[in-house]
């Protein structure tokens, strides 16, 4: 590389492939890869869970990490691995209190009661790993709530440290969820109490880990320009848009790429057969597949409309249960959902399957195998999102060759060019408003273009898959925010010394 290479250190709750709950994992596990190919030494602290088996390349740390605490230590082994496919370097956090579980978010007894203190942990652990390997990074580069009190020691408790002149990115992937606490919090974190005020940690008489991370971070970003603009609106900053206004100098949007090495039809292990631009003959093999997998009608010419996707208010799934009984009545489609969250979507979606045999079919849980055989054998896949910061699943299905149809907001927007009847041109079906109506014609458009104009539809499909979405230009981004983060910082420190 022509530049200096830089010292990052990411940290974050979950990493691709190592623990996977949603899209965070993706984009940290790419980002780091993508950044690492460039050169950078880039480590990843996250949590070692107890789904986290032992790697062969997984090493522990001769000594235990020691976490400094509000008036106590804590201890924790520490587990050295490489990022699988990459030069990046993952530490893996083992403290059986709070991460010998299943899942990333939720306890033993189903509630969240301790991610409190658990993600603090966290958050004060990756800062005393580095005092510990004598690391010092350039950037600390923090993902969602569950790191939002990294920038906050930093600028505190650590301001006077080597480590305290690093500059700091808080990545915002979804405003709906920010980390509310009690105060009491703040005397477990060992921060100081004058971080808990209107212009901090405080909101609404409680402590608010995003808020704060918002507040402190050098720079801050989101996962695509239009979220960058919504989140700054009162629908879309989930109640810290006037803090976000305040920063908006410093935000900025970078849309999420794509891990080509896992997302690739033309190489993916997890399809019956490959195929690819120049031979699209294997993806009606994994069509037939598709519909055998799901007990569908195995039949070419029928359109098949595929889901994978977390069933929760945000991605606008009730909006297709909503219209299902009239889908099935008025189009000769399919539809395949792979999916699982709220017990009343699910419920919907299997009866409609009861009701529709052969024709409309749900898998309720996940499958990696499905969710990759989902955009591979579908001819389109809906996502009918209320909001979506980035969302992957549609770059996904355009890499695969099935035109998504999307609201169009946030990411979505940003990534699924409008389809132009007549031209060809476009890769997708964006509409406004979310209502089942808007999304019923929005189908039943897409399900006119596959029958009545096959020519358009093949063109559609060879926009999307000729499209780049790899993380090579957003890598770049965010190397270059990385720099002006960096200024930022030495350019406070000097100021304060003058």
């Amino acid at each position: 590389m022509d530049r200096t290479p830089l010292k990052i250190l990411m940290v974050a709750p979950e990493l691709a492939p190592l623990i996977k709950v949603g899209g965070l994992a993706d984009v940290v596990g790419a980002l780091s890869k993508a950044l690492a190919a460039k050169g950078h030494d880039v480590r990843i602290v996250i949590p070692k869970y107890a789904a986290l088996r032992h790697d062969e390349t997984e090493h522990p740390l001769d000594q235990p990490l020691v976490v400094h605490l509000g008036g106590h230590e804590a201890y924790a082994r520490v587990w050295e691995m490489r990022l699988p496919g990459s030069a990046a370097t993952c530490y893996l956090l083992e403290h059986n209190q709070f991460f010998d579980r299943a899942s990333v978010y939720v306890g033993p007894s189903g509630d969240e009661s301790d991610n409190g203190r658990r993600f603090t942990f966290l958050s004060r652990a990756a800062i005393d790993l580095c005092h510990h390997m004598s690391w010092v990074p350039d950037v600390v580069h923090c993902h969602d709530w569950t790191t939002g009190l990294v920038p906050v020691y930093l600028n505190t408790t650590e301001r006077n440290t080597p480590l305290g002149r690093a500059a700091s990115i808080m990545t915002l992937h979804n405003m709906q969820h920010q980390g509310w606490f009690p105060h009491s919090l703040l005397d477990y974190s060992g921060l100081p109490g004058s971080v808990y005020r209107a212009d901090g940690l405080e909101s609404a008489g409680e402590l608010n880990m995003l808020k704060g991370g918002i507040y402190h971070a050098t720079k801050i970003t989101t996962v695509s320009p239009t979220y960058a603009r919504e989140i700054q609106e009162p629908a879309g900053g989930c109640g810290l848009h006037q803090l976000l206004r305040y920063r908006a100098g410093d935000l900025i949007g970078v849309t999420n790429g794509v891990d080509y090495s896992e997302w690739d039809p033309a190489t993916d292990p997890l399809l019956p057969q490959n195929y690819s631009l120049e031979d699209m003959s294997g993806k009606a093999v994994c069509k037939a597949a598709l519909q055998q997998a799901f007990d569908l009608e195995v039949n070419p010419h029928i359109p098949l409309f595929t889901v994978v996707s977390r069933l929760v208010d945000q991605k606008g799934l009730d909006l297709l249960a909503a219209i299902g009984d009239r889908l099935m009545a008025t189009m000769q489609i399919q539809v395949a959902i792979l999916g699982t969250g709220d017990p009343v979507l699910e419920y919907l979606f299997r009866s409609l399957a009861e009701r529709h045999p052969g024709r409309f079919a749900a898998h309720i849980g996940f499958d990696n195998k499905l969710a990759h055989l989902l955009p591979a054998g579908g001819d389109f896949l809906v996502m009918p999102s209320r909001f979506e910061p980035c969302g992957l699943s549609q770059l996904y299905a355009m890499i695969y060759g099935a035109p998504p149809i999307v609201r169009a907001t946030g990411g979505l927007i940003d990534t699924v060019e409008p389809y132009v009847e007549g031209e060809g041109a476009g890769t997708g079906f964006p509409f406004n408003d979310a209502t089942p109506d808007a999304l019923y014609n929005t189908i039943g458009w897409a399900c006119a273009t596959y029958y009545d104009r096959p020519d358009e539809f093949i063109q559609l499909q060879q926009n999307g898959m000729s499209r780049n979405y790899a993380w090579d230009e957003s890598a770049a981004r965010y190397e270059a925010i990385y720099d002006w983060a960096i200024d930022a910082r030495r350019g406070a420190f000097s100021s304060a010394i003058e």
